[in-house]
């Protein structure tokens, strides 16, 4: 494996120190269809032994049960505590219920995951996702999805972490969001260590660069990149594909197909400029992929490492993707 990959960079201030290619498990808590237990353990471990050093999760996924694999596979895998850099998110809480919505996690026992912004629900998905993973600490921790909770999550949510992290809890906090408008307050209006921002700074949307990734380069903060696929349609551009997890438009399917072409003129599978874009703005520290078993981590370790020539970017920016610094 060549260097890019396990190559580290700092979250802000925080001295967390994480791969610039990290694992999402969004997937192995079983997100559209199902996953084996021994499979998500097996990628979790398979991650670790490539050298990959940063894992996030979330009560979201699965509703608890990617968080209780990704333990079972940490502690499987015997590998010390500071080898390893875990986050995890708060601002929604998993409650038992028959009739519930499972947000699309075909593993998910029945319940639903339900949006508290509280403190008193802050500290308590804390503390349900350590209980989950079997742990005492995770590294990071991110206020989840406060899309409608906008003031809550800032005013209220933002200064239980703040403390978590003055009491040496936690090393770095953060907000994770599929939208920048938001994470762009926090950074300017708090002390945040990290955003995690997904699908908006991607080969089909840079909507990231024009706000967030200025103002974290302003104030030393670090960007997590999520979404480098848009859910799909930069994986394998096709009709049917998925964009934002919903169908995507035949307007971004050709997008998506014409800069496809563009790679293929390179010899360049499209799927390694889209996890590579990213990387080259100083703000970002790492890109997140998930994967459902050890060929789809495998195939996105050698996308990172995958040899691009700098005539692809170039051609890449006359049809309107800008890498930076190009």
């Amino acid at each position: 494996m060549g260097k890019q990959a396990t190559e580290r960079r700092t979250l802000g201030r925080s001295g967390v120190e994480v791969t610039c290619l990290s694992l999402g498990t969004a997937p192995l808590g079983g997100l559209f269809r199902h996953v084996e237990d021994d499979t998500a353990i097996a990628v979790v471990k398979a991650a670790l032994d490539a050298g990959l050093n940063y894992i996030d999760t979330a009560p979201l996924y699965g509703h608890g049960v990617a968080e209780r694999r990704v333990g079972a596979a940490l502690a499987a895998a015997g590998v010390e505590r500071s080898s390893y850099v875990l986050s995890t998110k708060v601002g929604r809480l998993i409650v038992d219920n028959p009739a519930g919505d499972s947000d699309g996690y075909a593993d998910a026992p029945p319940s639903e995951a339900i949006f508290d912004f509280t403190p008193d629900g802050i500290r308590r998905s804390l503390e349900e996702s350590l209980e989950r993973l079997g742990l005492s600490a995770v590294d990071v921790v991110y206020i989840h999805d406060p899309d409608d909770y906008e003031e809550q999550a800032l005013k209220v949510a933002y200064p239980v972490l703040h403390e978590l992290r003055e009491q040496g809890v936690v090393k770095a906090i953060g907000t994770g969001m599929n939208q920048s408008r938001i994470p762009t307050r926090f950074v300017r209006e708090t002390d945040i260590d990290v955003v995690l921002l997904a699908g908006r700074y991607t080969l089909l949307d840079q909507t990231g660069a024009a706000d967030l990734l200025p103002a974290c380069l302003e104030r030393g903060t670090s960007i997590v990149i999520g979404g480098v696929y848009n859910s799909g349609l930069l994986a394998d551009p096709r009709p049917g594909a998925t964009f934002n997890y919903a169908p995507a438009p035949p307007e971004l399917i050709a997008r998506a197909q014409e800069l496809e072409r563009v790679c293929q003129a390179h010899d360049v599978p499209l799927k390694a400029a889209a996890i590579q874009f990213p990387l080259a703005h100083p703000a970002v520290a790492t890109v997140l992929t998930g994967a459902r078993d050890v060929r789809e981590l495998t195939e996105n370790l050698a996308m990172m490492e995958y040899d691009i020539p700098d005539a692809l970017w170039d051609d890449l920016a006359e049809v309107g993707v800008h890498r930076y610094g190009r």
